[in-house]
């Protein structure tokens, strides 16, 4: 179906489905791409993974995830390269060429958000050149600041790409995520700016419904649930040069509970309609 053709369901949306399950459910329904999450990777078995999707076809748009880059621990520090080191051999392997970076928040007792910063930056100095040896591309993602204190201390597009810009765009890039920035106002010429370098690694969908629930974390809303416009969305990112996969990446309790099969039937409807439509 030409209208999917840049469809990609990220596989949280569906983490029920087991991975011989998500790809065959893609090939059914005439999914092209899969963003697949490090976790599942593992479990299943990473060389079995690349495997399963090469042979049936699908493109892998995205690796979830790397980053927490902010730990002053010396120690716990070299543990989180080392582990960024492989999420970036993982996803050279399953053949995507971007990793997506959550970045990490605060450490424990700390109040310092520029030094958590700044230790992102040197983290990226050493991983950049490592990627690039793979053929990887890091993507910073800015999360929304609900999750600046325990889990993202990048908020927003400005400070991911004051963070990027430090290194060549082949090296290290954004990640577009509508849920984390559609509230921001300086985001549409923040994208223009990516774009104008060539670091909209990713594009990745999800709506803004409420009440959030407990946590938040899982609050991710179906297209056309919330308040987004993804068409607008779509646009800027298009106007930026940005032609690449979009991935719909949704967190929520509600649609974990049923079928997975249905939940990616409905995702690549709801895409159609709100997106490309």
């Amino acid at each position: 179906m030409t209208s999917l053709a840049r469809f990609s369901i990220n596989q949280m949306t569906v983490k029920q489905l087991s991975m011989p399950e998500l790809v065959d459910i893609c090939l059914e329904l005439g999914v092209p791409g899969v963003g697949l999450w490090r976790e599942p990777v593992q479990s299943y078995g990473v060389e079995a993974t690349a495997k399963l999707v090469r042979d049936a076809g699908l493109t892998v748009t995205t690796l979830c995830r790397g980053g927490f880059l902010t730990a002053i621990d010396p120690a716990e520090r070299a543990a989180a390269l080392a582990d960024n080191r492989l999420a970036i051999d993982e996803a050279a392997t399953l053949g995507t060429d971007t990793l997506v970076l959550v970045s990490g928040g605060l450490p424990t007792g700390s109040k310092d958000l520029h030094g958590a910063r700044e230790r992102i930056a040197d983290a990226l100095g050493e991983l950049g050149p490592y990627a690039e040896e793979r053929g990887v591309k890091l993507a910073i993602e800015p999360l929304h600041p609900m999750y600046a204190a325990d889990r993202c201390v990048v908020s927003t597009l400005t400070q991911a790409l004051d963070l990027a810009e430090r290194f060549p765009a082949h090296q290290v890039g954004v990640t577009v995520d509508t849920y984390h920035i559609w509230w921001d106002d300086t985001a549409p010429a923040q994208i223009a700016r990516a774009g104008a370098t060539g670091r909209i690694h990713t594009f990745q969908l999800a709506d803004w419904t409420t009440p959030l629930p407990e946590g938040v974390l899982n609050g991710r809303g179906q297209i056309g649930d919330g308040s987004i416009d993804m068409r607008e969305w779509k646009a800027y990112v298009e106007a930026a040069g940005y032609t690449g996969p979009i991935e719909v990446e949704l967190f929520n309790d509600a649609l974990w509970a049923r079928d997975g099969r249905e939940v990616l039937a409905e995702t690549a409807a709801r895409f159609v309609e709100h997106v490309i439509q």
